[in-house]
């Protein structure tokens, strides 16, 4: 599976922007994907996940209620819906699509998460 995000870019405060991840790869509909986001001078973290069906997902508490995760396995893709954006979300905003087909468990860990894209900056000014 190949990956790649995009859709950041510079956004004021209480803004809006929705990410895109663009995957190739015939295994994409049967795994989960997430994105992760890497502040300046902090590590990665989780921020949201999705089953390979979209039939469930997680979301970290730091950005409940404001992210929203989707994907379109016609199209190949997962989105992050980003509302109320708050200066602290900004960060380098990469995809990553589990190693395990059809899993149901540790979605929400990096190590299970073989498939990388490149990240898409996104900034928040204040």
């Amino acid at each position: 599976v190949q990956l790649q995000a995009s859709g950041g870019g510079l956004v004021q405060t209480g803004g809006s922007l929705r990410l895109s991840c663009a995957a190739s790869g015939s295994t994409f509909s049967s795994v989960a994907v997430a994105w992760f986001r890497r502040a300046p001078g902090k590590e990665r973290e989780f921020v949201s996940a999705i089953r390979w069906s979209g039939g469930a997902t997680y979301t970290a508490d730091s950005v409940k209620g404001r992210f929203i995760i989707s994907r379109d396995n016609a199209k190949n893709m997962v989105y992050l819906q980003m509302n109320s954006l708050k200066p602290e979300d900004t960060a380098v905003y990469h995809c990553a699509a589990d190693r395990r087909p059809y899993a149901t468990s540790g979605l929400t860990s990096l190590t299970n998460y073989h498939y990388w894209g490149q990240g898409t900056l996104v900034t928040v000014s204040s």
